[in-house]
């Protein structure tokens, strides 16, 4: 679990720390503050492998619309938006890590291309791990590299000559991760697209996980006795016909999309924390879907689920209601190590101000702002 987390040169964030994180992590504060960006940073952070890391900046940078288009029209992200000073030079660097934790640390830099470059590149073509035809797509040598290391391992990619990463040499790097689940679990603004729910939901049917998202979902809707994913997987158009059905205490089965965006946020929520577990579970405003009379609920089977399983949870909120429906579960545990925080991030600020389980209950009993 991360006790703390140090951020340098990312993103909006030329220094940044937060510590004395616990179990349960609300992340507050205004539009435009770096709330996102501290989740895509832990995200980065726990992950397992570079392939995993190259996966994670094409879908954030995709979904921020931080690409650019080629003279061919193929896509290329634009790197220099991960740095705080947005500049493609050599020796711009990013680090993640923990405050005294050398160990998991991720750093990112851009540096010139060397002389002995093609040598490792021919070594990257050459290896049996790698897949896609990479050898087709690799960008004009001429310029900057990006370095990705972690654990002491060092991954070189080259830029193009638009100084952006190709989307066609992220795939050749890519492997089948769909049978190397993840421990870190990331759930953005919108909730889980059907096909990512089946995904997890596959994951742990028919075991004592599937029970607990099956109890999770009837918090909302009592009258779920339990749901399923049916259909075929694939059609003549390799799409999924897939989605998912509940069935009714009244025998009836009826499509959960037809139940309203509250039934289909918890259970994204659900399958995901089930899915991290001995992970991370992150959540882009987390209120999102949720009448404020449901929100009670959603805290207590993400704390009661997160000490069951091992989750660490970081979720960001707008929400008033929101962080008075935790100060209710706050209220009730013990002050302790691995229990629940808030942060706020105010832009320009280089620490994060945290309010303990004990001060969150007092806030919201004299109705003192944190947000």
């Amino acid at each position: 679990m991360l006790k703390s987390l140090k951020i340098k040169n990312f993103r909006s964030f030329p220094s940044f720390e937060m510590q004395n994180l616990g179990r349960l992590n609300l992340i507050v504060g205004k539009n435009n503050s770096g709330k996102t960006s501290i989740l895509e940073a832990i995200q980065l952070l726990t992950s397992h492998s570079h392939f995993e890391i190259l996966e994670i900046l094409k879908s954030v940078m995709t979904r921020r619309g931080e690409y650019i288009n080629d003279e061919n029209g193929d896509y290329e992200l634009d790197i220099r938006n991960l740095f705080s000073d947005r500049i493609i030079h050599a020796g711009s660097e990013f680090s993640i890590g923990e405050r005294h934790n050398d160990l998991e640390k991720i750093t990112v830099s851009l540096s010139h291309i060397g002389e002995n470059h093609l040598v490792s590149i021919q070594s990257l073509k050459n290896n049996p791990m790698l897949t896609g035809g990479m050898e087709s797509h690799l960008p004009d040598l001429r310029g900057f590299e990006i370095n990705i290391r972690k654990l002491s391992v060092e991954l070189k990619l080259p830029l193009s000559s638009n100084d952006g990463l190709s989307f066609n040499s992220i795939g050749g790097f890519r492997k089948d991760l769909r049978n190397m689940p993840t421990k870190t679990q990331f759930i953005g603004l919108g909730s889980l697209t059907t096909e990512q729910t089946i995904e997890l939901f596959d994951r742990i049917v028919l075991t004592q996980e599937e029970d607990l998202v099956t109890e999770t979902i009837q918090l909302l809707e009592p009258n779920i006795k339990r749901i399923a994913a049916t259909g075929s997987e694939h059609t003549k158009q390799n799409t999924s016909r897939r989605r998912f059905i509940a069935k009714l205490s009244n025998n009836d089965r009826i499509p959960i999309g037809s139940m309203g965006d509250g039934v289909w946020r918890m259970l994204g929520l659900a399958l995901a924390i089930v899915n991290a577990k001995d992970g991370v579970l992150l959540v882009d405003e987390i209120d999102t879907g949720f009448h404020f009379t449901a929100m009670s609920d959603m805290w207590k089977m993400l704390w009661k689920t997160a000490k069951r399983l091992n989750v660490q949870i970081f979720a960001t909120t707008h929400s008033d209601d929101c962080w008075k429906r935790l100060a209710n579960i706050a209220n009730t545990e013990n002050p302790s190590e691995d229990g629940i925080t808030i942060h706020r991030i105010e832009k320009g600020k280089t620490q994060s101000i945290i309010f303990t389980e004990r001060q969150i209950a007092i806030a919201a009993e004299r109705h003192i702002e944190v947000r």
